[in-house]
């Protein structure tokens, strides 16, 4: 029943995404056109890197409160051009695992292009990868009965990727969660990136941004507590849609200062001044950003960035998602002036101009895995014609009671795959 009840919404979807478009309401797959596909992953790439450059400055420097605005860094142009942030050279790891294996590269696969990353890392990130390099594989390099960190945000942070290249394709954004989130992350941080991944999926069809995280909600347990902050967040910002502050109090008096809901798996968090990297916190922080910024992508991430803890990843997934639903074209200049086309991100092969070519690509794969195809439509323009299907969401797990472990190790010639130690 509840695949039935899934397969409804994706219809009601449909129908309310027809005038952005040009889908029937009874259809029962989506048409983007490709250069619209092109301009809105464009503008989610240079959204995240917005984001993350404008908050960095105050990353770390509010805890359990509010960043008052005086204390916002001021936006210069300049700053668009982030090529060294792990907000961003993370996830192109994981993208050049699908670029050199293709969309059916394994977790295992993944995981040792992961252990063999030089870069430096932290929690969640830092442990799964030290478990990879160890001989324990995905699933259980990121299982709480190996890492303290598994409901921390790291793969939150880095999932924009999987949206980016699937537009529409919210199966396909929850299945790259189990092949690259588990190499970290367990339950809520496992679902925080998959949330995330979800609504950037929508975010080429809709403009809407409760229908958005709606989408993204869909991608994640209905009984995990990930979920339950998503409705809550929702209600909230129902009952209170001016006031951002009272929804962050309230984020603050469950998410934050209750250890039903806090766990101290990896922070301790519960009152001000205290350090909290929970999915489920910062995740609320991005939609605050979104339902309160009114689609203002200025607003958007001052609202982000000034609910403390995170304060440049969480802009970051706000802007990415909000800049996929405006398009390149529509991008404030501000925003996109001094994009620089020839710097490499740094640990990564790519400059801009190369992750949008290896973006496309995946992108036209994913259609074709997904079976949907292209087309050419009346005025000679290529069309990516997207299936709707019911949504799977993995199933529930919690970290603070976390299930058994796989036992997953590498074999003995993967081990010689992975040339840095633990």
């Amino acid at each position: 029943m509840r695949g039935i009840a899934v397969a409804i919404a994706w219809f009601v979807i449909a129908g309310s995404s027809a005038c952005n478009t040009g889908i029937e309401p009874a259809a029962q797959s989506r048409r983007l056109l490709v250069d619209d596909y092109l301009s809105r992953m464009k503008a989610g790439w240079i959204g995240q890197m917005v984001g993350v450059g404008w908050g960095a400055p105050a990353e770390w420097t509010s805890l359990g409160a509010i960043i008052p605005p005086q204390k916002v860094p001021p936006w210069e142009p300049r700053l668009v051009n982030q090529f060294h942030q792990d907000d961003l050279y993370v996830e192109m790891t994981f993208l050049r695992t699908l670029e050199r294996f293709g969309l059916g590269a394994s977790a295992r696969q993944a995981g040792i292009d992961f252990a063999n990353s030089g870069y430096e890392l932290w929690h969640a990130n830092q442990y799964g990868r030290e478990n990879l390099r160890k001989g324990i594989s995905p699933p259980d390099s990121g299982h709480p009965e190996f890492t303290q960190h598994s409901d921390d945000i790291d793969y939150q942070i880095e999932a924009d990727f999987a949206g980016l290249i699937a537009p529409g394709m919210p199966n396909t954004v929850i299945e790259l969660g189990e092949k690259f989130g588990r190499l970290m992350n367990y339950g809520d941080g496992l679902y925080g990136g998959q949330f995330v991944g979800g609504m950037y999926t929508e975010a080429f069809f809709e403009d809407d941004i409760v229908k958005i995280i709606e989408a993204g909600q869909r991608c994640i347990p209905a009984q995990s507590q990930y979920a339950e902050m998503i409705r809550d967040v929702l209600k909230w910002h129902h009952e209170e849609p001016v006031e951002w502050k009272k929804t962050w109090q309230r984020v603050e008096a469950k998410y934050h200062s209750d250890g039903n809901y806090s766990h101290a798996l990896c922070s301790v968090p519960g009152a001000e001044g205290d350090f909290s990297i929970d999915a489920k916190l910062n995740g609320a922080y991005i939609m605050i950003g979104l339902l309160y910024g009114g689609g203002d992508p200025e607003r958007t991430m001052r609202l982000s960035l000034r609910c403390g803890q995170d304060s440049d990843c969480n802009p970051s997934n706000a802007a990415g998602i909000l800049f996929t639903t405006m398009g390149y074209e529509r991008i404030p200049d501000r925003f996109k002036s001094e994009l620089n086309m020839e710097t490499r991100f740094i640990h990564t092969p790519y400059d801009f101009p190369k992750l949008m070519k290896v973006s496309e690509s995946l992108a036209r794969q994913s259609v074709e895995r997904y079976g949907g195809s292209t087309e050419i439509d009346e005025l000679e323009r290529e069309v990516f014609v997207i299936p709707l299907t019911a949504v799977t969401p993995t199933p529930l797990e919690r970290s603070w009671d976390p299930g058994p472990v796989a036992s997953s190790r590498f074999t003995e010639a993967e081990l010689a795959q992975i040339t840095v130690g633990p």
